[in-house]
């Protein structure tokens, strides 16, 4: 990995001029695994935000949703690839879908984190459309009964600990600073932190005022710091660190944000490990018995 004052200068330069990849391995790769499989061919029920910037707007890919809206039954690796297309990182994805009566829909897509950096509120919000649709793979219950929702949310790690900005170093950026400060970008760190910071605190309103905290486990680092904290440093070195803390998460106590200075406390006894071996049992116990009935 090139380190030189020369090296970061024409990285800088050169994310100016156009996104830091592009992304033709990743798309080869992605293309190679999933062939020509469909949304409509997933071996369980998948939703995959991203965002379209034609538009504005979310563009949500749901096994739920594909039979009412066969314009979304678009080739998994497309949707891979756009919902993986962070800005300044990797380039916007095109591509075009064809419904059986041959109507296409264009799609222009970047990123899913920029609509739903936690996308745990979306895949509710999905289970809940099934449900008031009398799905029989549900128990009858209201859609809006979150209580009896279980529901686990995993993360991808944040360097809260870091503190890489304050506001008197901000207080000079220009639109150059807000991209690219400290190696990283001050923008995306933002946006994408606060809008999973938001769903964290609303369901986490949500499960505490249902009586329902343990229905609900969120499984988050929030303790990264340097190139582990990176999205992009993919050495055999660091993934092996990333795997390492992965594990020492696993050991460490069930813990919730906390609602007032947005810090993960541990709660509970039980480890991670634990909390999700007691997850495993209930819906083993849950399928049971849809079977029998």
């Amino acid at each position: 990995m090139q380190t030189t004052p020369f090296a970061a200068a024409s990285n800088l330069v050169k994310t100016l001029k156009g996104p830091k990849y592009d992304g033709k391995y990743l798309h080869r790769i992605v293309k190679e695994k999933l062939g020509e499989k469909r949304l409509h061919e997933t071996l369980t029920n998948v939703v995959i935000p991203t965002f379209d910037i034609k538009y504005l707007q979310p563009a949500i890919f749901s096994s739920y949703q594909v039979t009412n809206d066969p314009s979304t039954n678009a080739l998994l690796s497309d949707i891979c690839i756009g919902t993986s297309a962070a800005p300044t990182y990797l380039p916007a994805h095109y591509f075009e879908t064809e419904d059986p009566e041959g109507k296409t829909r264009d799609f222009n897509l970047v990123d899913g984190g920029v609509a739903a950096n936690n996308p745990t509120l979306v895949a509710m919000s999905e289970v809940s459309k099934v449900i008031n649709r009398d799905s029989p793979g549900f128990f009858p219950i209201k859609p809006t009964d979150c209580g009896r929702f279980l529901v686990l949310s995993l993360g991808t790690g944040t360097a809260k600990i870091e503190e890489k900005y304050d506001a008197n170093e901000a207080a000079s950026w220009g639109v150059l600073g807000w991209l690219t400060s400290n190696n990283s970008s001050p923008l995306v760190d933002v946006f994408t932190q606060a809008s999973s910071d938001m769903v964290d605190f609303h369901l986490g309103t949500i499960f505490q005022a249902l009586g329902s905290e343990e229905n609900y486990l969120r499984i988050q680092e929030d303790t990264l710091t340097g190139t582990l904290a990176s999205v992009d440093i993919a050495t055999k070195k660091n993934l092996k660190n990333l795997v390492k803390v992965g594990k020492e998460l696993l050991k460490k106590p069930v813990s919730r944000v906390n609602l007032e200075t947005g810090v993960y406390e541990p709660v509970d006894k039980l480890t991670n490990e634990e909390a999700l071996v007691k997850f495993a049992k209930i819906l083993s116990r849950q399928k049971q018995l849809r079977q029998a009935s």
